[in-house]
């Protein structure tokens, strides 16, 4: 069986699994905090036929020997953590973090992560994501208060018609040594793991930690043109697998039909 059928058709599945990851990033394109995926190859193991080294028949040795390749796989989709675009609201409880840090919020019984600061108060006063979980730690709102203040440093302000600070408290943000180790969830949350390494607590601005933008909103940070162009270039690398995939099918045709 010629070998360039099965190589091939690992180069077709990991094109497949390309267009899977830029179809899922063209998808979030306008996802509030979306860090973009990239699928990373590998070749596959080889057929040694001659291996590099080999002693010749005049006492030489060759310098490249014959190696054959199995084609390609996916390693791994890495999540590429570079800073998004910001989208002014206005609205006093969105937040941006510009720089490195994620916000963290209970989810049920799960401390779970997120860069979407689109925040609100729910009936008691909590602070709240989207989903009506709390921010961590949890900061509560007076009723009187009419006003909230939140510098790039974190320090929040709650004031009433007066202008008198009814709370005041700073919000902490939350960082991984490896951020592109944690798992997705969905929804914009995600969490730790082992190769993510320990969540690492700060203050906005200290210690290498982003700042804070209110009334801001971070986008995601997909080019969409970069990612229709990876799209074209995945695209013709698996018609290219394709073809390979029918040449050699050809081949074996003619091989079959050579008569004696």
């Amino acid at each position: 069986m010629i070998r360039s059928l099965w190589t091939a058709a690992t180069g077709m599945a990991a094109q497949q699994m390309n267009m899977d990851v830029i179809a899922h990033n063209l998808a979030n394109a306008n996802t509030t905090g979306y860090k973009k995926s990239r699928a990373n190859f590998e070749d596959l193991m080889y057929q040694n036929l001659t291996p590099p080294g080999a002693e010749t028949s005049n006492n030489t040795r060759l310098l490249n020997g014959v190696q054959m390749g199995m084609g390609a796989k996916t390693v791994s989709v890495q999540k590429i953590h570079t800073q998004g675009s910001f989208t002014q609201t206005g609205n006093q409880l969105d937040l941006a973090v510009e720089g490195r840090g994620f916000f963290k919020v209970l989810r049920g019984t799960d401390e779970v992560y997120t860069r979407a600061g689109a925040f609100k108060m729910d009936q008691d006063g909590y602070i709240c994501d989207a989903e009506g979980n709390r921010l961590q730690p949890e900061i509560s709102i007076p009723k009187g208060a009419v006003a909230i203040n939140i510098d790039a440093g974190g320090n929040l302000t709650a004031v009433d018609q007066e202008g008198k600070a009814l709370v005041t408290q700073r919000l902490n943000l939350f960082d991984f040594p490896n951020p592109a180790g944690m798992i997705s969830l969905g929804r914009n949350y995600c969490m730790p793991t082992e190769a993510s390494g320990d969540s690492e607590t700060g203050q906005p601005g200290d210690d290498g930690f982003g700042t804070l933008l209110q009334g801001f909103l971070e986008n995601s940070n997909i080019n969409v043109v970069e990612e229709m162009v990876n799209m074209i270039v995945g695209q013709r690398a698996y018609e290219a697998n394709s073809k390979v995939i029918k040449a050699s099918d050809d081949m074996l045709q003619m091989a079959n039909n050579v008569k004696s």
